[in-house]
C-alpha cells in the first residue's frame, strides 16, 4: 500500500468532516492554545537544526510549548494520513509539492493568506516562490527552500578508479560509459559507479522532459507511453549489465533515506538527491563529497527545475493555527532561527536571508548554494501538478524498477508500469 494511496483515503475521510471555518484556517482567538505540535521527514541532521530551532523560538517567546517529531520520508506520510483520519494531525507539518494539492483540496491544510504582512512576513519571497506553495490561488505552504535535483558523488572513489566524475553538461551515454570504466578500474569488492534510480521518480521526471515528453499534463493523465518507459529501464538495465551500477539486490536496500542511500552504505560511489539533501549526506559520510548537475540528453531540453523543496502547512485540526504560523516565519525570516536551519532544507526563499547566511555557511552548505546559481541554463519551467494518485503511481515505478532489476525485460517493464499507472489515474 502507498503513502499517497493511504492519504487520499484518510483525507477522505476527514474532508467529509471538516466545518467551514476549519477549512478557512479560523478558529476564536480564545480558544486558541499555547501549545502546538510540530512533525517533519527528514534526516537526523536536519531533526537536530530544527530542534535547536524550535527551542530558540520557545525561548523568544514565553509561554509558547512546541512539541516536536520527525519520520523518514517513507513513514512520514502513512503517519500523517492515520492522524488526518483521526482528525489529530500536528498544527505545523511538513508538506511537499506533490502532496499539497492533494491535501489542500480535501481541507486538510488551510490557506495562509490572511496571515501575509501580520505574522507571516514573507514579503522578501519572490512570486515564484509563493506560486509553488499555492492551490487554486491561495497559499497553503510556506517555502522552506528552493532546491533541485542533483548527482552527489564520491571524489576520492571517482579519482581511484581513474575515471573523471560527471559534471554540468555530462549527457547519459557519456555517464554510462564512465560507470563502464569504473567498473574496470575500481579495485573495491561490491563497489559501483552509481546507484541504480529506474526506479527514482525525480530522475525519470526530468529524463522524460529532456525527451519532450512530461511525467504528467496538464489534465493529470500519463504525459508519456511505454516505448519512454522502457528505454529509461534499458539505460539502467545496461549500466548493470556493464557492472556500473549497483544490482537489484543492493539498491533494495536503499528505503529513501539518507543512511539508507547506497551511497551511505558504502556500495555506490554517485547518487541522486535533492541538493538540499547534500548536507545531510555529507554529514553522514565520511568521505569528501561534491554536487553537480543530472546528465542530459544530448540534443536534447533542458530537464531539471528549481522547486520547493519543503514548505511549512497548517493543518486544519490545529487548535493554535496563529502559533503555528509563527513558528513557521520564525524558521524562514527570523534571523535566529534562519541561521539554525541553514540550507539544510534547501536555499532560503528570501534575498535578505541568503545574504544573511552567505558569510557564516560552510563549505559543504556553500557548495549548494553555488550549485543552484549555476544550474539555469539546465533548468525548465515547473511541472504540472501532480493528480489525483501520483503517489501510488510513485510507487508502481519503485516496484516495477525491482522486477526489472531481477530479470524482467525493459520492454516487459515499460509496459507493466503504464497499463497500472494509467488505471490508478483512471480511478482518480
Amino acid at each position: 500500500m502507498s503513502a499517497y494511496s493511504v492519504s487520499r483515503r484518510a483525507l477522505l475521510g476527514a474532508g467529509a468532516g471538516m466545518t467551514a471555518a476549519s477549512l478557512l484556517g479560523l478558529r476564536p482567538a480564545a480558544a486558541q492554545q499555547k501549545d502546538i505540535r510540530v512533525f517533519w521527514w527528514g534526516s537526523q541532521e536536519r531533526a537536530d537544526r530544527t530542534n535547536r530551532a524550535v527551542d530558540a523560538f520557545k525561548k523568544a517567546n514565553s509561554g509558547i510549548d512546541a512539541k516536536t517529531e520527525f519520520a523518514g520520508w517513507s513513514d512520514y506520510w502513512p503517519r500523517l494520513a492515520t492522524r488526518v483520519a483521526g482528525r489529530n494531525a500536528p498544527d505545523l507539518i511538513q508538506m511537499d509539492y506533490r502532496y499539497m494539492f492533494e491535501y489542500a483540496r480535501r481541507g486538510a491544510i488551510v490557506p495562509l493568506d490572511q496571515y501575509l504582512g501580520s505574522a507571516l512576513k514573507i514579503e522578501g519571497f519572490d512570486k515564484a516562490n509563493l506560486e509553488s506553495c499555492s492551490v487554486d490561488g491561495k497559499l497553503f505552504g510556506i517555502n522552506l527552500g528552493v532546491n533541485s535535483s542533483c548527482a552527489v558523488y564520491d571524489t576520492a572513489a571517482w579519482e581511484a578508479a581513474g575515471v573523471e566524475p560527471l559534471t554540468f553538461g555530462t549527457s547519459w551515454d557519456e555517464f554510462s560509459a564512465k560507470c563502464a570504466a569504473f567498473a574496470k578500474g575500481n579495485k573495491r569488492r561490491r563497489f559501483y559507479a552509481t546507484m541504480d534510480a529506474s526506479g527514482h521518480e525525480p530522475a525519470f521526471e526530468l529524463w522524460l522532459v529532456q525527451h519532450g515528453k512530461v511525467l504528467y499534463t496538464e489534465a493529470g493523465q500519463l504525459g508519456f507511453d511505454e516505448k519512454d518507459a522502457a528505454g529509461w529501464f534499458k539505460l539502467w538495465a545496461d549500466m548493470r549489465k556493464s557492472g556500473g551500477c549497483v544490482p537489484a539486490d543492493v539498491q533494495a536496500l536503499d528505503k529513501s533515506t539518507l543512511d539508507t542511500s547506497t551511497l551511505t552504505l558504502g556500495y555506490a560511489a554517485t547518487a541522486f538527491p535533492h541538493s538540499n539533501q547534500f548536507v545531510g549526506l555529507q554529514q553522514l559520510n565520511k568521505a569528501k563529497l561534491a554536487i553537480t548537475a543530472v546528465p542530459v540528453t544530448a540534443g536534447g531540453k533542458p530537464g531539471q527545475y528549481l522547486k520547493p523543496s519543503q514548505m511549512w502547512s497548517v493543518t486544519s485540526d490545529s487548535k493554535s493555527p496563529d502559533i503555528a504560523v509563527k513558528l513557521a516565519n520564525y524558521s524562514v525570516v527570523d534571523p535566529e532561527g534562519s541561521k539554525i536551519l541553514g540550507v539544510e532544507r534547501g536555499v532560503p526563499a528570501s534575498a535578505a536571508v541568503r545574504d544573511l547566511l552567505s558569510p557564516t555557511l560552510d563549505e559543504v552548505s556553500r557548495s549548494v548554494v553555488d550549485y543552484i546559481g549555476k544550474l539555469g541554463p539546465y533548468t525548465a519551467k515547473l511541472p504540472p501538478s501532480p493528480p489525483k494518485g501520483a503517489g501510488e503511481v510513485f510507487t508502481v515505478l519503485e516496484r516495477v524498477s525491482q522486477e526489472v532489476g531481477f530479470g524482467v525485460s525493459p520492454e516487459e517493464g515499460g509496459k507493466k508500469f503504464v497499463t497500472e499507472a494509467v488505471s490508478i489515474l483512471k480511478r482518480g
